[in-house]
């Protein structure tokens, strides 16, 4: 469980000011260990921490699969093939990412508006209602709701859902990713590199982050609240809206 605390402030509105108690989420420091050297640490919500490291070293693209992983406190040991040649970088959240062109994506499922929609409506959590201080993604497989992460950052998030499936054998061609965090090129080649071929978010990208999208064969779909969303990338996946495209193109 994701842990959260009670802190005391002064709340001030145009009414005055009067003290407060307000649920403050956690924030911790995770290391993660690979083949048994340290690979990096990540400011993360210290929950589910076997699903974020397996997440992590998946959606990087420094491992396909994972041997063995095990958490003693906050150290995530992973023991899996790994890549020599990934170098990892900082992302503009803190978090790292790793400097290589993220993998393309194979896949031939198509979705319609309506799950589109529906994967948007999954993606908050209790924790957010009560902290407004995490990120939540969640993970959609054969048109079926699998999992939802949250974390005080938006990167770990998606490495937890990844990690989630990877450690149960799923199918992850087969999934849709929903976020409530932006996507630049980094969160986009997460998803990329984990063989995900739908990304849902509720937030914006930016245009590292749909060239990305584009290159590795990936549909983004970005600000997806209520019954909007915009499709910047291989729109053929969601059938129903592509159709309406092409007919009104002829």
């Amino acid at each position: 469980m994701m842990e959260i605390v009670c802190r005391a402030g002064v709340q001030v509105t145009g009414e005055g000011a009067r003290e407060v108690h307000d649920d403050i989420i956690v924030e911790d420091r995770v290391r993660l260990f690979l083949n048994d050297e340290p690979l990096t640490t990540l400011v993360a919500s210290a929950d589910r921490l076997d699903d974020l490291g397996v997440g992590f070293v998946i959606s990087e693209g420094l491992v396909d699969a994972v041997d063995a992983v095990e958490v003693e406190g906050n150290d995530v040991r992973i023991t899996a093939p790994a890549r020599r040649d990934v170098e990892l970088a900082t992302e503009s959240s803190g978090g790292s990412c790793a400097l290589c062109e993220p993998k393309r994506v194979g896949s031939s499922i198509t979705v319609t508006a309506e799950t589109i929609r529906a994967v948007t409506a999954s993606i908050e959590s209790e924790v957010w209602r009560k902290t407004g201080a995490v990120h939540c993604s969640v993970l959609f497989c054969d048109g079926e709701f699998v999992t939802r992460a949250c974390d005080v950052g938006r990167h770990n998030t998606v490495d937890k859902v990844v990690g989630y499936a990877a450690l149960r054998g799923l199918d992850r061609s087969t999934c849709i990713l929903g976020c409530t965090g932006r996507q630049p090129a980094g969160m986009v080649a997460k998803a990329a590199n984990a063989g995900i071929p739908i990304v849902v978010s509720r937030a914006a990208s930016t245009d590292r982050g749909i060239l990305t999208a584009e290159r590795a064969g990936l549909t983004l779909v970005c600000f997806s609240r209520g019954e909007r969303f915009t499709i910047y990338t291989h729109p053929e996946r969601v059938s129903d809206i592509f159709e309406e495209l092409e007919k009104a193109r002829a």
